[in-house]
């Protein structure tokens, strides 16, 4: 806002914060005594819960200027409200010289119909990563796609996850075939090895017996000898 005749200008005229989830933001307002007098300022806000403002109170020096830096907690989730009602009041009187800015008395504020208080309000606006303001329909659409992305982000971790799964029991129930296939193959070779020792066996206990009864026929088929 200009001087106007006013002991204080604030630079810019409302505050505005660039919104994301889980992240603080900030902004700084410029304070600028427009007097040749000691100006004391103190600020309020509609939402003390929300932000956090440094400093909320000081003296600036005749012609003289400071800055304000106002965090905007970090929020968990977007407001339900299309657009941010909050509200920052700049109170401002004039102080002596010998006022310690550390110590600034508590009635300095008060309107008590002597000293003249003065009164800046100034309007919050929310903007998007991309730059917009909030406005119905910005502010609606960040909303609806921050809640969608989430909502896909989710659905493609459940189905990554499940064809996962789904890959690791394919996988299993193969090496579990595979393993019932060597078992068979061990047990066919070892009966096919067992019956071919038989086999083997019973011919050379089959020979033995024709040799031996070759030779006692050969024994006693012989004529005896004088």
């Amino acid at each position: 806002m200009g001087g106007g005749g006013r002991l204080i200008s604030i630079h810019p005229e409302q505050l505005t914060f660039e919104v994301e989830l889980d992240k603080p933001s900030y902004c700084n307002l410029k304070v600028v005594n427009n007097t040749e007098h000691h100006v004391a300022f103190k600020v309020k806000t509609t939402s003390p819960r929300k932000y956090f403002v440094r400093p909320n109170a000081s003296v600036v020096q005749p012609w003289d200027s400071c800055t304000i830096k106002v965090t905007l907690q970090a929020q968990k989730e977007y407001s339900p409200d299309v657009q941010c009602k909050d509200k920052f009041l700049i109170q401002s009187t004039r102080v002596p010289p010998s006022i310690d800015i550390d110590e600034i008395p508590a009635d300095t504020f008060n309107k008590d119909g002597i000293k003249v208080i003065e009164e800046l309000k100034l309007g919050v606006v929310y903007t998007s990563p991309f730059g917009h303001a909030n406005s119905e329909e910005d502010y609606g659409l960040t909303s609806s796609a921050a809640r969608r992305s989430r909502q896909s982000s989710d659905d493609r971790m459940m189905q990554t996850v499940q064809r996962l799964k789904e890959e690791t029991d394919f996988t299993l129930r193969q090496n579990q075939q595979m393993q019932r296939e060597l078992e068979m193959l061990k047990r066919r070779k070892t009966r096919k090895s067992d019956a071919g020792f038989s086999l083997t066996f019973a011919a050379f206990a089959g020979l033995i017996g024709v040799t031996v009864g070759l030779l006692l026929n050969l024994l006693i088929s012989a004529p005896p000898t004088e």
